[in-house]
């Protein structure tokens, strides 16, 4: 499992920075980060977008896919991403959206949640999990999930092993 300080160590090693774009998390991801000291050096900030207009207007999720398929959906989360990168200049933008509990959204179930990173060659990766628990187990496990797929982008580019 790929921890915040070894993103972080990563991102320093390739001289690269990161922000993120949060939804059911709702900061989680950037807590996590920043709770290790010198994190400055490569997080640039994030985004919590809980509300669905929001992925909208902050981020530049097309409001037609918002519109069709809610905001639970892998295109969702790669815009998400994207935006993310463009606003702040990052290097690397990650995203979550999903459905932590206790009811369903937009017709997705509980434990719906996809991930993406949005790279600098314009690449894009993502994850899309059916997690189970309660609401916490959910958001904690969506946190070292996106964790886990950055880790293994950053490891991928640097010929490094994560986790």
């Amino acid at each position: 499992m790929t921890g915040p300080a070894e993103i972080l160590a990563l991102l320093v090693r390739r001289s690269a920075t990161l922000a993120v774009a949060e939804s059911l998390t709702g900061g989680m991801i950037g807590a996590a980060l920043t709770s290790v000291p010198g994190s400055s050096a490569a997080f640039r900030g994030g985004v919590l977008a809980y509300a669905t207009d929001l992925k909208h207007r902050l981020l530049g999720v097309d409001a037609g896919l918002l519109a069709r398929e809610g905001a639970v959906h892998p295109e969702v989360a790669a815009e998400m991403a994207v935006g993310v990168r463009t606003l702040t200049g990052a290097t690397y933008g990650l995203a979550v959206t999903g459905v932590a509990g206790p009811e369903p959204q937009d017709g997705r179930p509980v434990g719906t949640v996809h991930i993406a990173v949005a790279g600098p060659d314009g690449r894009l990766w993502h994850r899309d999990l059916r997690l189970t628990g309660g609401r916490e187990e959910i958001r904690g496990e969506t946190v070292s999930r996106a964790l886990e797929l950055l880790g293994g982008v950053l490891a991928a580019k640097t010929g490094e092993q994560s986790g």
